[in-house]
């Protein structure tokens, strides 16, 4: 199986511009990067990240079992472009499909991610295996179908499900809180901050910046640190 990554690499995260500035919302958006490539090594498979732009690995600071296991490819199109682009052969003849040639896309923002959690989707029997995102998106599927291909926009989850459907693909939601929690909104870095693990760089480098649980007022959110702001800016 091959597990594709897509990565925008430029300007990534414009919806966390409240919080953090245009140099840490990329460094947060690799540290993300890294530790969902680092769950797809550890489950046994070697992730290929389609990225908008030329990206070093060795830059991620990732081990060498990641680095060695991990490629990159560029293509700057859009999302549902770029993805098909990966899926060779997405309407072609059922009778040469083997389950090797089956695909994952895995999203570069899923900081939750963890090997078990992947495993539950790339171990799904369907045809159409979909991980759904809050609010109707798509982050994470694979595709054991040649006829399918990906559609992004608005609420794809509804919309993969429809085409699943149309291909007479089976189909199976993967219901996943760590797979469903992308990371977009400044309220998602409590998400980060809370269930990371220890050894997670998306959430060490939110501490790093001064990021912290704020619990006042009965509900939990995230302030910093002041002074941090000013060291890191």
């Amino acid at each position: 199986m091959r597990v594709v990554v897509p990565f925008a690499a430029e300007t990534p995260k414009t919806r966390l511009e409240s919080v953090l500035s245009p140099a840490e919302r990329a460094a947060f958006a690799r540290a993300m990067l890294a530790d969902v490539l680092r769950a797809i090594v550890e489950v046994g498979h070697e992730p290929t990240v389609v990225s908008t732009a030329p990206l070093e690995l060795a830059a991620l600071d990732l081990s060498d079992e990641v680095t060695t296991a991990a490629t990159v490819t560029v293509d700057d199109r859009p999302l549902t472009d770029a993805v098909n682009a990966q899926l060779p052969w997405a309407g072609g003849d059922k009778a040469d499909f083997t389950d090797a040639a089956a695909v994952a896309v895995i999203m570069a923002d899923l900081a939750l991610a963890t090997p078990d959690a992947l495993e539950r989707l790339l171990t799904a029997d369907a045809d159409i295996a979909i991980a759904p995102g809050r609010a109707g998106g798509t982050n994470a599927l694979v595709v054991r179908d040649p006829a399918f291909t990906v559609d992004y926009h608005g609420a794809s989850y509804l919309d993969h499900c429809e085409i699943g459907r149309e291909v007479g693909a089976s189909l199976e939601t993967v219901d996943s809180f760590r797979l469903g929690t992308d990371i977009d909104e400044p309220d998602d870095l409590v998400e980060v901050l809370v269930h990371g693990r220890k050894h997670d760089r998306a959430a060490a480098y939110l501490r790093e910046l001064g990021f912290e649980l704020d619990e006042r007022d009965g509900r939990v959110g995230v302030v910093r640190d002041e002074a941090s702001v000013a060291e890191t800016r």
